[in-house]
């Protein structure tokens, strides 16, 4: 379900599979907000998995989404937008 593509650079978990679940990209939103599972502690990695996961359904990442960008800086938050919008148009 993964490839090797890694997120803005990051050395860490390669991107999710255009065909990824909501479910799939929430759990891997969680690695990188809590830096566990061999993710690097990466908020901005986390909102764009959450943003793209609530667009695939998931009720649980709309919830993380927002409690995250409350921490986040508005220049973070932007970026991880652009980061998603980019993922969509290559996958």
């Amino acid at each position: 379900m993964l490839t090797s593509v890694e997120i803005a650079g990051a050395e860490g978990l390669p991107l999710p599979t255009p065909d990824a679940s909501g479910d799939d990209l929430f759990k891997m939103g969680l690695l990188y907000s809590t830096g566990q599972g061999g993710a690097p502690l990466d908020y901005v990695s986390a909102h764009m998995l959450f943003n793209l996961a609530a667009m695939r359904g998931s009720l649980e990442a709309k919830i993380y989404r927002k409690e995250l960008s409350q921490e986040m800086a508005s220049e973070d938050v932007a970026e991880a937008q652009r980061q998603a919008r980019e993922w969509l148009a290559t996958g």
